[in-house]
C-alpha cells in the first residue's frame, strides 16, 4: 500500500516539474511570438481623416490647430515664401541625389573604422533617398543688424518618405536596418558671416535652434517596425531631442565654413611697428653740385594709408634725422617695410636714390632691432644696377603686439556699447593699464541725409586737431563707405570725443565754395575704452532723419 502510494506521489512530482518547464518555455515563447506579431502586423482598414471648414470647429479644436498656423499669419514681421517652396519642390530630386552622394562619400570612412570590429564583415548603404517630398519653409523673416552680417530666421517641416536601407553583415547574418516616415519640425535661426566682396559674399553659415526641435521616425530592423514597442519610441525620440540641443540650441551653434578665412576678410591690427629712422651713409650725387636733398619715405606693403615722411636734409650725403614713426600691423609674418629715399627737387619729380625691404617677420616681439640697410634700385636681383653703392640707411625697428583682447570687448555678440554706470566707470578706471594703442574708426555709411543743393556726401573725421577724410559718394541719400582710420594714442582716450560731420559739395571747377554741413555727431570715448568696441547708428545733429553708421575700436 505504502509503495503504491510513492509511485503516485513520485508521478506527480515529475509532472509538475514538466509543468514547470513548460511554464518557464511557454511564457518567453509567446512574448517573442506577440512580440513578432505585433510588429509585423498591419490594421487591415484605415479611416480616412474627417476634414471640416474652421468656422465648424469649436475652441478646443481651435487651440490644436494654434501650433500648425504658419508664422506669417501669426506674425506681421514674417514673410511668405511660397515661391521658395516651389523652387525648392522644383529642384529636390537633384539636391535629392547632390546630398545623398555627399551622405555615402562623408560615411564611407566613417563605417570603414568599424569594419574588423564586433565581427563586422561590410557596412554599406543599399539604397539611400531622401524621397520625393520636399522641406517647406513656413514663414521668413530677415533681423536688420549694426553688424557685418545677415541675420535669418525661419520655420522648417519636412514629412519625408526617405528610402534609407543600410546593410549590416555580422558574422554570417545579413542585418537590414531601414528608415522610414522621417518628420522633422524646427526653428533654426541662420546666420551668413562675415559678408565679403567674393561670391558667395560670405565667409560662413552659423545655424542655431530658437527652439525644441520635433523629431520622429520608424527604424525597421529585419522587417520589423521597433520603433513599435511601447517605451522605446518616446525613449529614443526624447534622447534624440536632447542630443540635438545640447549641441545646436542657441547660443550653441553649428557652423559650416563657405570660403577660406582670408578671403576678402578684413584683417585687424594685432600691433604696432616703431620705426627710428636714424640716418643714412653715403648716399649718391643727384644735384649739380654735387650733394642731395634726402627724405625717407616709409610704409607697409599692401596697405592703403599714406606712406610717413621724414623731414628734407638739404645738401648732405650723410644726413641725421632721428625721426620716429608708427605703423599699424596687420599680419607680422607676411607684411613688409618698405624703405625708400629720394632726393628732393623743387621742379619736376623727385629722384629716387635707393630703397629696401624688411619683413616682419625678422623682428622679435618687444625687442629693438637696429639694422643698417643697404640701398638698391630695386627688387629684382638680377638687375647689374643693384651691384652699385647706392650707399645705407640705419634704422631701429621695434614691433609692440597688442594685449590678448580681455572678455569685455571679444565676448560682446551684439556689438552695441554698455551704458555703465559713472561709479562703475570710476571703479574700472583703476583696472585699465595705461600705454599706447590704436584707436581704430570705421565710417560705415549713413541713411536719409540730404543737401539744398547737391547730393555728394562725404565724412570728416576730427579727433586731436587731425582731420580725415572718406571719399565722396556722389548722387546718393545713403552713401556707404566703410572706410577705416587708424590713429595711434599714447593713452587711453578716457575723457575724451570724437567728432564725425557729414559735408556735402557740389562736384566741378569751384567745388570749394559750395561745401555744405549736413549734421554731426560727437562720440565719447570712454565706453569704447571700457567695452574694447562699439558698434552703432547715430542721429545726426541739425538733421532732421539723417544717420551715421560708425564703428569704433580700442586696441592695446
Amino acid at each position: 500500500m505504502y509503495g503504491g502510494l510513492f509511485r503516485f506521489v513520485g508521478e506527480m512530482g515529475f509532472f509538475s516539474r514538466l509543468g514547470i518547464i513548460g511554464f518557464g518555455i511557454g511564457i518567453p515563447l509567446g512574448l517573442v511570438m506577440g512580440f513578432f506579431l505585433f510588429i509585423f502586423s498591419k490594421p487591415d482598414k484605415v479611416k480616412d481623416p474627417m476634414i471640416r471648414p474652421i468656422c465648424e470647429l469649436d475652441s478646443d479644436a481651435l487651440e490644436e490647430l494654434i501650433p500648425e498656423i504658419p508664422l506669417w499669419v501669426k506674425h506681421p514681421d514674417f514673410n511668405r515664401v511660397d515661391w521658395f517652396n516651389k523652387f525648392l519642390a522644383a529642384m529636390w530630386p537633384y539636391l535629392d541625389k547632390a546630398i545623398c552622394r555627399r551622405i555615402r562619400a562623408m560615411t564611407k570612412p566613417i563605417f570603414a573604422k568599424y569594419i574588423g570590429t564586433f565581427r563586422i564583415q561590410s557596412i554599406e548603404f543599399e539604397s539611400l533617398s531622401l524621397g520625393t517630398l520636399s522641406p517647406k519653409l513656413y514663414g521668413f523673416k530677415v533681423h536688420e543688424t549694426d553688424e557685418n552680417e545677415l541675420v535669418m530666421e525661419t520655420a522648417i517641416r519636412w514629412a519625408g518618405n526617405p528610402d534609407v536601407v543600410l546593410v549590416l553583415r555580422l558574422f554570417s547574418l545579413q542585418i537590414r536596418i531601414q528608415l522610414i516616415d522621417l518628420q522633422i519640425f524646427a526653428a533654426p535661426q541662420i546666420v551668413l558671416k562675415p559678408l565679403v566682396p567674393a561670391f558667395p559674399c560670405f565667409s560662413n553659415i552659423v545655424v542655431s535652434l530658437l527652439e525644441k526641435p520635433h523629431v520622429d521616425f520608424g527604424l525597421k530592423i529585419l522587417g520589423g517596425d521597433i520603433m513599435s514597442i511601447p517605451g522605446l519610441h518616446q525613449f529614443v525620440q526624447e534622447a534624440i531631442r536632447k542630443q540635438v540641443l545640447n549641441l545646436y540650441l542657441w547660443p550653441r551653434v553649428f557652423e559650416i565654413p563657405i570660403l577660406d578665412a582670408s578671403v576678402g576678410a578684413t584683417k585687424k591690427p594685432v600691433g604696432i611697428l616703431h620705426v627710428n629712422v636714424v640716418k643714412a651713409l653715403g648716399l649718391s650725387k643727384m644735384d649739380l653740385l654735387g650733394t642731395s636733398d634726402p627724405y625717407v619715405k616709409l610704409s607697409l606693403i599692401g596697405e592703403r594709408l599714406p606712406s610717413k615722411k621724414t623731414t628734407i636734409k638739404m645738401n648732405n650725403l650723410n644726413p641725421v634725422w632721428n625721426e620716429k614713426f608708427k605703423l599699424v600691423v596687420k599680419d607680422p609674418e607676411s607684411q613688409v617695410l618698405h624703405l625708400r629715399v629720394y632726393d628732393w627737387d623743387k621742379v619736376g619729380g623727385h629722384d629716387r636714390l635707393g630703397m629696401q625691404l624688411v619683413p616682419l617677420k625678422v623682428l622679435a616681439p618687444h625687442e629693438t632691432k637696429e639694422l643698417t640697410l643697404d640701398l638698391i634700385k630695386n627688387t629684382d636681383i638680377n638687375n647689374h644696377q643693384n651691384k652699385k653703392p647706392r650707399g645705407q640707411l640705419v634704422v631701429e625697428l621695434t614691433f609692440i603686439p597688442f594685449r590678448v583682447e580681455s572678455s569685455k570687448s571679444s565676448s560682446r555678440l551684439d556689438g552695441s556699447r554698455s551704458m555703465v554706470s559713472q561709479n562703475e566707470r570710476d571703479i574700472h578706471d583703476d583696472f585699465i593699464g595705461g600705454g599706447a594703442g590704436l584707436l581704430w574708426v570705421k565710417i560705415q555709411g549713413a541713411t536719409s541725409v540730404e543737401g539744398k543743393r547737391h547730393s555728394d556726401h562725404y565724412a570728416v573725421t576730427h579727433f586731436r586737431g587731425e582731420k580725415k577724410k572718406t571719399k565722396m559718394v556722389k548722387k546718393c541719400r545713403d552713401p556707404v563707405w566703410n572706410e577705416e582710420f587708424p590713429f595711434m594714442l599714447e593713452e587711453p582716450p578716457l575723457k575724451e570725443k570724437i567728432h564725425i560731420e557729414l559735408k556735402s559739395r557740389r562736384s566741378g571747377l569751384f567745388s570749394f565754395l559750395s561745401k555744405e554741413s549736413l549734421g554731426h555727431v560727437e562720440i565719447n570715448l570712454i565706453d569704447v575704452v571700457h567695452n574694447g568696441r562699439i558698434n552703432q547708428k547715430y542721429h545726426l545733429i541739425n538733421s532732421r532723419h539723417g544717420m551715421i553708421h560708425v564703428e569704433i575700436q580700442w586696441t592695446q
